[in-house]
Parts: C-alpha cells; structure tokens; sequence
C-alpha cells in the first residue's frame, strides 16, 4: 500500500532531520488516521516538493517523522488551467476533484449566465469548499503540488481573461467543428479549457469568448456532464503533449 500523504511545512528539511506535523493535518494523521511510530509517511508543502521517512513520535497533536529522502515534482513547461461553472449539487466538487487527480495546475470557478447556483456574497465560501476539496484529492492522488484555487470570474471577468492571455484557450462546445484532438499545442506555457454548466454555455458568451480570442472545440461525440468534461478534456490535452514530435 503506497505510503499516506499529508501536507505540511517541510521547510529546511534534510535527510536525517526531523519533520513536525501539527495542527489539523498533525491531529489528522494521528487521530483519524491513526498512523504509528514506525510507519513511512510522505509529507509534502503542497508546491512540487516532499520529504519521506518512518514516523519517530506520535501525540494527539499531531506527529514527528525522520527525513530519509526528499522527493520534488517537477512543474511541466506546459500548464493546464480548467475554468469550471459552477454546477449544482456536488457535480462542481467532482469537477474539482477529477482535476486535481489528473494534475490540473489551476482551477478557476466560473459565475456563467446559466449557472443555477450562484454565489453572489457567498463566493469566499465557496472557493474555501473548493479549495479544500483539492487538497483531499492532493493527498489520495500522492501528488506533490495543490492547484491553485482561489478566484471566482464573471463572464466579462473571463472574456478579458482570454483577451489578455497569451496562451491557448479552449471552450469545450457541442456544437463546435473543430475537435481537441486535431490541435497542435504549444511546448510551454499555459492551456486554458472553459467549461460551461449543466445547462451550456449561452450563446452571447460563447461569442464573446470566440471574439476574444477562445477556440471551441469538441472532444466527444455525445454530451458530456459539466462534473466530468474538464477532467477528459485536460487527460486528451495532456496525451496530446506526451506524443507530440
């Protein structure tokens, strides 16, 4: 079984040093988890680096581990960013969890004209949920680097997003013509996909995106959830990369 995650400071650490892991995350692993003296936990910051090594003392505070080896993830030179609408239920929880999994760098949440929810004052709230969620997903997934999850954008908010962006930017579109898996992506730098709630995108938005400078694309050949279209699409982009001349 591979070796719990948790995140923490690990600032300084060295082989042979000791890591303390305290205050929620600390009394998570000791309590919840109930790691011992004597297990391997890996502790990461959260921002591609990682230390791993055997527990040395245990309390309800939190734990003490021995530095055996420091482990780093290195950022790739091209960045996915998922702009996900906010979805009812918990389908925008699994969007932010799928993405998470699979390496998503960012994730913005999206107030579009059909969103049923809507966060107006409760926005600090939400991204709080959100942010949460991917630390969790962080850890089950072991990886090394948390996406960054702190900002709501309106529609205008996203369109001058797009026109100051200088990298590619893609509305996932049922009705687009041009399918994902025919682009010919950057080396480097940041790929943004859109993804519009249960209900679509609406009509005025897509223009103004396309305006702007976005692509619609298509990566199915059916309607996907909006809880799962971003997840599929940035796995596509991603095995897009991998093959690449």
């Amino acid at each position: 079984m591979t070796d719990a995650l948790f995140l923490g400071e690990i600032d300084g650490a060295v082989p042979g040093s000791v890591v303390e892991l305290t205050g929620d995350e600390g009394r998570h692993a000791a309590v919840v988890k109930r790691i011992r003296v004597g297990e391997s936990v890996l502790v990461s910051d959260g921002r591609g680096r990682a230390v791993h090594g055997p527990v040395v003392e245990v309390t309800k505070q939190g734990i003490r581990m021995r530095v055996d080896e420091v482990l780093s993830s290195a950022e790739g030179s091209l960045r996915f960013r998922a702009v996900q609408a906010l979805a009812k239920g918990d389908r925008s929880d699994l969007a932010v969890e799928l993405l998470t999994e699979i390496g998503c760098s960012e994730i913005v949440a999206w107030q579009s004209h059909r969103s049923i929810v809507r966060w107006d004052a409760k926005a600090d709230k939400g991204l709080a949920k959100w942010a949460a969620t991917a630390r969790e997903a962080t850890k089950q997934s072991r990886r090394f680097r948390v996406p960054v999850v702190d900002r709501l954008v309106t529609t205008p908010q996203l369109v001058k997003q797009v026109v100051a962006d200088e990298g590619l930017v893609l509305v996932l579109h049922e009705d687009a013509t041009e399918p994902l898996s025919s682009l010919d992506l950057p080396h480097s730098g940041t790929v943004t996909v859109v993804v519009g709630p249960e209900g679509g995108i609406a009509p005025e938005e897509l223009l103004q995106l396309t305006e702007a400078g976005a692509r619609p694309v298509v990566i199915s050949d059916g309607v996907l959830r909006s809880s799962t279209a971003a997840a599929i699409a940035v796995t596509q982009l991603q095995t897009l990369a991998a093959v690449r001349p």
